[in-house]
């Protein structure tokens, strides 16, 4: 029963937790828009978009990109890695820039509908302001709370906090930092070059279309072949199906490492039941000289070892849920409230406590058949 307690637990645990973890990858792309895709050149490594590439998108780009029919806004972006000085606690810090106009800033917006915990969102015209992540929030980051209205140093220069924002399902924008665009340009002398090009097209059925245009036209350009590009267009529908992807296989070997520890519960119980029968050979023995049959002397050791699957399944289940729910509360600790979300799912629960009932059953087979098989005078003599 302890085999199959420890193989339960470790199946729903590990699968609610693989969930919990598909649900907050998830949750990334959850507030992008179908109507938009991004371009980028290829990076170097794991960063926010465009961050981490070592050749720029340039001026000329952007204009190759608006040739295209079909889009309706073309917005460039900065993103950048800079220091940060508050209360002469210094760290360094992704800054983002907020477009100048009107339709660029709703476009940032409601990419990931920002909810302000203190002050105000930025706007058109707005210089000299920013607006921080949540993470800004904690007064542990610089040894004292900052607050709305504080004056921070970016890269050496003083800003004023127009507002905070409130925790959201994107990670990366918890953690950075909102600046203008012009202010952003004057402040890290940026030229001619973005970091990605977010393009909003104008019917989102044709945006697999728009991004196929996108890529032909930048690889014609480029003198690029197919496969070999220098720069990625994605529309939030692919980047969503290569996470799944990979979530899926994680899933797989969780499943996999659990079902190894339920196989060797399974051993547990068929060790269990033969040297139960061992030690029962002569109760064995007198219920079948007092009229017992082969089937029931069978049915009582199948019902055993399926009680014991049974409880161990059920003890384990609830403690699996359990452990995973207490995982799920330090993992929302350091990766924001709400993020790594754990539900009871009842049909797992079932599931796995069924299985664990048939796994004690298919271990009790052999004992129990070689219980039924014993003669009575074998049985009475032991």
């Amino acid at each position: 029963m302890l085999g199959i307690f420890i193989g339960i637990a470790a199946v729903v645990s590990l699968i609610s937790m693989g969930q919990g973890l598909e649900a907050a990858v998830t949750g990334q792309f959850g507030t992008l828009s179908v109507d938009k895709l991004t371009i980028q050149n290829k990076q170097t490594g794991f960063a926010p978009p465009g961050s981490a590439v070592v050749e720029k998108l340039n001026e000329h780009d952007l204009n190759v990109v608006k040739s295209v029919s079909g889009i309706e806004l073309v917005v460039p972006r900065w993103i950048r890695v800079t220091s940060i000085e508050y209360n002469k606690v210094s760290t360094f810090v992704y800054v983002a820039d907020l477009p100048a106009d009107k339709e660029g800033i709703k476009l940032v917006y409601d990419s990931f509908q920002p909810e302000v915990s203190q002050g105000k969102l930025l706007g058109v015209g707005d210089t000299g302001k920013v607006i921080l992540g949540s993470n800004f929030a904690d007064p542990n980051t610089f040894d004292k709370e900052i607050r709305a209205g504080d004056k921070i140093l970016i890269n050496g220069k003083g800003f004023d906090v127009a507002g905070i924002l409130k925790p959201t399902s994107t990670i990366t924008i918890n953690g950075a930092i909102l600046i203008p665009h012009n202010d952003m340009k004057t402040l890290l002398n940026i030229g001619d070059e973005y970091d990605l090009i977010i393009v909003k097209v104008k019917d989102k059925n044709k945006i697999q279309e728009v991004s196929d245009d996108i890529s032909n036209k930048l690889r014609k350009d480029r003198h690029e072949k197919v496969g070999e590009e220098s720069f990625s267009v994605q529309t939030p529908l692919q980047a969503l199906s290569s996470v799944t992807t990979v979530l899926n296989i994680i899933n797989l070997i969780v499943i996999g490492i659990a079902t190894i520890s339920l196989f060797v519960g399974g051993v547990g119980i068929a060790n269990t039941m033969y040297t139960s029968v061992v030690e029962r050979t002569k109760e064995i023995g007198i219920m079948k000289a007092i009229g017992a049959k082969n089937k029931d002397v069978l049915m009582i050791f199948l019902i055993e070892s399926g009680l014991l699957g049974l409880v161990g399944g059920v003890a384990g289940a609830l403690i699996g849920l359990g452990g995973a729910l207490v995982i799920s509360i330090v993992a929302n600790q350091f990766l924001g409230e709400g993020l790594f979300r754990i539900s009871v799912n009842f049909a797992l629960l079932f599931g796995a406590v069924s299985f664990s009932f048939l796994v004690g059953v298919l271990s009790g087979i052999f004992p129990a058949i070689q219980a039924s098989k014993l003669r009575v005078v074998d049985a009475l003599r032991g």
